[in-house]
Parts: C-alpha cells; sequence; structure tokens
C-alpha cells in the first residue's frame, strides 16, 4: 500500500505561502575520508552523473573508486575548508539571506530554503521545511546557469522524486538555465572588469567551465551550446578581440573523452608557447568551491608557472556580490508573477 506525507501542521483556512528553494550540487559534511565516501557515493551512484550500465558501475565504484579516491578528495577538501565550514555551502546560504532581504522588502508570505543535490541539507529536506510552513506553490532555483542533464536535470529528479511522496502536492514552477539572461551577463562583465581594474590586464583571458563527457553532447545535451554562448555574450560585451579570450573544460573524470579543450592541457599549452600572462574565470560555478579555489586558482595555478608563465589571476564567482543577487532576484520575481 502506498503512503503519502501529510502535512498535519496545517489547520484549515490558514493562509498559504510561496515556498523559494535555492538549490546547488552540495558537499561532504566534513572533510574526511568517511564523510567524502558518503558524498561520493551518493553523487556517483546518480544515472544522470555516470550513464554507465548499473551493474558494470556498481561494481567499479564500490570496488575500486570508493576504496580508493575519498583519501585524496579529503585532502583537497581540507586546502579549502574554512573555519565555518564548507565554501559551497557558506556561499549559498549568503546568497539566500540577502535574496530574502531583497525580496522581503515587496512580498508577503514567502518562505525560503536551501537544498544540496548531494550532502546536506538535502533537497529532502529543504522541500519538507516549505511544505511545513505551509507552502502550496513553490519555486526551485538551482544555481547553474548552463543546462545540464547531469545537474540541473538531475536536480528537478530529486525534487520530483521526493513530490511523488506527498499527498498534497504542491504548484511548482522550476527555473531551468539562466545562461544567456542580460544581467547574468552584465554581472560577469562586472566582475572581470572590476578585477582588472585592481591587476593588469591579461594577454588572454581563459573562461573555464565544469566539463562533462563528449557523448553526453552527442545525445544532445545543450550544456556545451549553453557554455559557449554565455562566453560569446560576455566577450561582445566587453569588445574583447576574438584572440585575447577563449573557452575551456575543466574537472574531468575517468579515462572518457570528455569535452574540449581541457582548461589544465590549454593553460599549460600556452605557458610554453610563450603566454606568460592569464586571467581564468568560471562561469558556470555560481559560488567559489573546491573546483574553483583548488583546482582552478591552486592546481591550474601551479601548472602555468611550472610551463613557463609568470602572471596568473583568478576571477572568484559572484557568490554574495550585489550585481549577482539583482540577477538572482529578478529570475525569481519573474516567476512570482501571478502567484503574490
Amino acid at each position: 500500500m502506498a503512503s503519502f506525507k501529510g502535512n498535519n501542521l496545517y489547520i484549515h483556512g490558514s493562509e498559504l505561502k510561496t515556498g523559494i528553494l535555492l538549490t546547488n550540487l552540495g558537499t561532504p559534511d566534513e572533510p574526511t575520508a568517511p564523510s567524502l565516501k558518503t558524498y561520493l557515493r551518493q553523487f556517483l551512484s546518480d544515472g544522470r552523473v555516470i550513464e554507465t550500465p548499473k551493474a558494470i558501475w556498481w561494481l567499479i565504484l564500490n570496488g575500486i573508486i570508493l576504496n580508493i579516491r575519498p583519501s585524496k578528495s579529503a585532502k583537497n577538501y581540507q586546502s579549502v575548508w574554512t573555519d565555518e565550514g564548507s565554501p559551497l555551502l557558506l556561499h549559498t546560504q549568503k546568497q539566500k539571506e540577502l535574496i530574502q532581504n531583497f525580496l522581503d522588502k515587496k512580498y508577503s508570505d514567502l518562505v525560503f530554503d536551501i537544498g544540496m543535490r548531494y550532502g546536506n541539507p538535502s533537497i529532502e529536506k529543504g522541500l519538507n521545511n516549505l511544505r511545513n510552513q505551509n507552502c502550496d506553490r513553490i519555486i526551485v532555483l538551482p544555481l547553474y546557469p548552463q543546462y545540464c542533464a547531469a545537474t540541473t536535470g538531475s536536480t528537478f529528479d530529486a525534487v520530483a522524486q521526493e513530490l511523488q511522496k506527498w499527498r498534497w502536492v504542491p504548484s511548482l514552477r522550476f527555473i531551468g538555465s539562466y545562461y544567456d539572461q542580460p544581467l547574468y551577463i552584465q554581472a560577469l562583465k562586472n566582475s572581470i572588469e572590476d578585477f582588472w581594474s585592481k591587476k593588469e590586464k591579461p594577454t588572454k583571458l581563459i573562461f573555464s567551465y565544469h566539463g562533462i563527457p563528449k557523448k553526453y553532447l552527442d545525445k544532445g545535451d545543450p550544456y556545451h551550446c549553453f557554455c559557449r554562448r554565455t562566453t560569446r555574450l560576455v566577450a561582445e560585451a566587453m569588445g574583447l578581440p576574438e584572440e585575447s579570450y577563449m573557452t575551456t573544460f575543466q574537472s574531468r573524470f575517468g579515462p572518457a573523452e570528455w569535452l574540449q579543450p581541457y582548461t589544465d592541457k590549454t593553460i599549460e599549452s600556452l605557458a610554453k608557447n610563450g603566454t606568460d600572462h592569464i586571467h581564468v574565470i568560471s562561469p558556470a560555478f555560481s559560488s567559489d568551491c573546491l573546483e574553483t579555489i583548488e583546482e582552478l586558482n591552486e592546481e591550474n595555478r601551479e601548472i602555468f608557472m611550472e610551463n613557463g608563465g609568470k602572471k596568473f589571476g583568478y576571477i572568484p564567482c559572484l557568490n554574495d556580490r550585489e550585481d549577482h543577487i539583482i540577477l538572482l532576484t529578478s529570475l525569481l520575481e519573474n516567476e512570482l508573477h501571478g502567484w503574490v
């Protein structure tokens, strides 16, 4: 017999509210091998992330990867962990607070929460917090500018899986992407120009996006196109010469071919061939995290300098910049029309 979650806290006649859930990829609870093993098991068991046949992948994941990778990943997380905790979680919490402060001045009866696709606080917990505060309408904003099945699509799966358990299913609005929104492009432009106002302008600007296996593109995932469009729109807004910037992809995993050109190989080649001053920005990440702080600003900086580079600059993610918060509130306000 099916069993569904009812809202026993609801009192007939109570005023119903609109919930807003910000989501991101997630983070381990601690920068330790046991915590990473739990986190990686959840992450790498997602069929949207790894499209290998389940029986084969289960053996690889549990027989090899989860016995080797957690210790290495824990050391990487330890290098970026702060006294307050995970950078990704802290930035997401700050973004929620700033968005809430802005929207609460204009609208009543809004309830805000966050949910991570993997790890804690979970999407399940965030949705149930909204349900328990009498939200019969929910807007979900995944903080991934460029839609990808492995991120945005997986987030929708998690939301849908949780709502299947509810007796009273809310009205739902889901923001799939914002890779070409004018306010997003403007915020990226502003962040680059702000960085350049304090640093010497580089010879080459690298737009580095998180990679996905090339076969996902071949099967129809639009992510690659969206990334390149973001780069082009920012470059056009800034009037950058075509030879002064490029798009690359980072964070590949496993032996299969991923989207190219690869960030690390590109940076190595640029340094070896005489480009001695570069800046790197990662527009696919709404918050600084392991992949930007440790991989881009540390590992790739080291690759560049060891191969002849002289000056390397990392342009931070949009994080809690005011123009970023204005963008995110604008996206939400577009969805609030007709509801509040």
